[in-house]
């Protein structure tokens, strides 16, 4: 088995259980405070998964990019957490927003130069008309 698959099994089991933890959390708690202690969650993780590299060694436009994946993941965090909090199903919001691999489809070709082939196109579209199928 390849490297990247079991890397991949890692995500798919542990992003399928969180969605649980996360609608169970936000029922006590407001999203602000569920993604504080998501961000505590993740620092206690992060010296089992650091490399032990200098962290200002990168170049600044890579630190830039780490920057904004941050950013924007934990706003997108908040943004699952309010919408949980708020009355969401966790059955209906959680596979919603894990549609967010769609945009990387439809933005690989034009920002990241990847060719996107015809089988993934339509692996796209059936994961949209799953939202209608949801909805």
């Amino acid at each position: 088995m390849s490297a990247w698959v079991l890397f991949t099994i890692i995500v798919l089991v542990a992003w399928g259980v969180v969605g649980i933890f996360q609608k169970l959390a936000t029922n006590h708690v407001s999203p602000e405070s569920t993604l504080f202690w998501m961000i505590i969650g993740f620092l206690l993780l992060e010296p089992f998964l650091y490399p032990g590299k200098i962290l200002f060694t990168y170049r600044p436009r890579a630190l830039t990019f780490g920057l904004l994946s941050g950013f924007l993941s934990n706003l997108g965090a908040w943004g699952l957490f309010t919408a949980l909090r708020r009355g969401g199903k966790a059955s209906i919001v959680v596979p919603i927003v894990s549609l967010y691999p769609v945009i990387v489809i439809a933005c690989a070709p034009f920002i990241l130069h990847e060719a996107l082939t015809m089988k993934e196109a339509l692996g796209a579209t059936c994961a949209l008309l799953s939202v209608v199928l949801l909805s």
